[in-house]
């Protein structure tokens, strides 16, 4: 990096730097620069990063790390992101790492010079292209329409959700090309649902019972073990899209409007030889899906025990770790449903169906 400016102390780079924060350092900019009010868009955080040479595994995993985090490279080793609370925590903990790896780091914080330099620098994050190509992708699903199984494009679809999230949460800016990604999403998850369950008004799943169940709230209770999280996952990928959930402290807190499910007295609960999930299953019709079944004598297994499942130590290993590291229950659902989405991906594609080579 080249020195700053003689003719302003304050310049570093193109960027006005407003503190540098290292270990327990800090380096402000003089008084007459702290006075000025710069748009809220216009401050970003500048990582200088000397990675190890010795260890290119450490190296790759602290790249990984900065693209997994949306960071724009300025030149090797400087890094920009927009200046967050959430930027700001990730860059510190990655310095953390990188200071027990024998690299170094610098977090700056900074504003642009000008509205045409802070303009190329907010280019830098713009994810219209990303939003576009999935367009194009999930527009691509729907020549699929009566040729492909509706649960095969599902599947693919799921995909393209969690591939919006991602984009969604390093979209710094709020692209334009968004909202037109998210509609087309909606429409063509509308349309599978429809094609999967053509017998339900809107959508909504048809129980053996007659009643609908769509856009509805649903209620279950804490602790969030794998069959209350393995249900509502259910809930969510199969029964009511747009269901919204809810997880009590005690039972008694359950809307009167609201469907209970894993708990005593839930309209769907634990019988004698089936768990939530799998109650779910016979109830919806869904049992006849045997990738979801395999899912239900897993989650059979985690809750109350029976024949064991050689994926179950895995997947409650990966669901504990996802409530350390959780801060909130929709957090934490929000982790698992990746847990599951994968689980059904990898029993889908079970050897003698579908199996896919692997070099």
């Amino acid at each position: 990096m080249s020195a700053p400016s003689r003719r302003d102390p304050g310049c570093l780079n193109g960027l006005r730097y407003l503190n540098w924060d290292a270990d327990r350092g800090h380096l402000h900019r003089g008084a007459a620069l702290a006075k000025e009010s710069p748009p809220p868009d216009s401050k970003w955080l500048v990582y200088v990063a000397s990675l190890p040479m010795d260890d290119p595994a450490a190296r790759m995993r602290v790249l990984r790390t900065l693209e997994s985090m949306g960071c724009a490279v300025l030149r090797e080793g400087v890094y920009l992101l927009p200046d967050s609370q959430a930027n700001r925590l990730g860059l510190r903990r990655l310095s953390e790492h990188m200071s027990r790896m024998s690299g170094s780091a610098h977090i700056l914080q900074a504003t642009n010079l000008d509205a045409q330099q802070g303009q190329a620098f907010r280019s830098l994050f713009d994810r219209a292209g990303k939003y576009q190509e999935l367009i194009k992708a999930v527009e691509g699903l729907r020549a699929g329409f009566g040729i492909s199984e509706p649960s095969a494009i599902a599947r693919v679809l799921n995909k393209q959700r969690r591939e919006f999230e991602a984009i969604s949460a390093l979209d710094f800016f709020g692209s334009p090309v968004k909202e037109q990604a998210a509609q087309v999403l909606r429409d063509t998850e509308g349309e599978v649902r429809k094609r999967m369950f053509p017998d339900a008004p809107n959508s909504g799943r048809l129980t053996q019972t007659g009643r609908y169940y769509f856009k509805r709230l649903w209620a279950s209770r804490k602790p969030l073990l794998a069959d209350r999280l393995a249900s509502a996952w259910l809930i969510r990928r199969f029964i009511d899209p747009e269901a919204s959930l809810m997880w009590m402290e005690k039972t008694q807190q359950c809307p009167s409007t609201a469907v209970g499910f894993g708990f005593d007295g839930a309209t769907f609960s634990n019988s004698k030889d089936k768990v939530t999930f799998q109650e779910l299953l016979a109830k919806f019709g869904l049992d006849n899906n045997e990738t979801l079944t395999r899912i239900g004598a897993l989650v059979h297994y985690l809750d109350t025990g029976g024949a064991s499942v050689a994926e179950a130590a895995g997947v409650e290993t990966l669901l504990e770790g996802a409530r350390r590291r959780c801060n909130s229950d929709e957090e934490l659902f929000t982790e698992s449903e990746k847990t599951f989405d994968l689980l059904y991906e990898a029993y889908f594609d079970a050897p003698g169906k579908d199996s896919v080579p692997r070099s």
